[in-house]
């Protein structure tokens, strides 16, 4: 898995992620690494990009709505 070394952190900001990790029951890299994951995160715009192609790949084949479905079923 890659690493990622950020160096010249300042010594306030390392206490503050220790204590933030320790409330989330985290050593200091987890805590770093979820942050990090989190705001790397898709943006709205990516994910709809993202649906998008997701949609042309089933080309003009169309999908039925579930809800009739689950009803039926929850009624058996």
């Amino acid at each position: 898995m890659p690493q990622l070394l950020i160096r010249n952190l300042e010594t306030e900001t390392i206490e503050r992620l220790k204590k933030q990790a320790k409330r989330h029951n985290r050593s200091l890299q987890g805590e770093a690494k979820s942050i990090l994951e989190q705001s790397a995160k898709m943006t709205m715009e990516e994910a709809r990009e993202r649906a998008l192609k997701i949609r042309e790949g089933f080309g003009k084949k169309r999908f039925s709505d579930s809800a009739e479905l689950i009803r039926e079923d929850r009624e058996r």
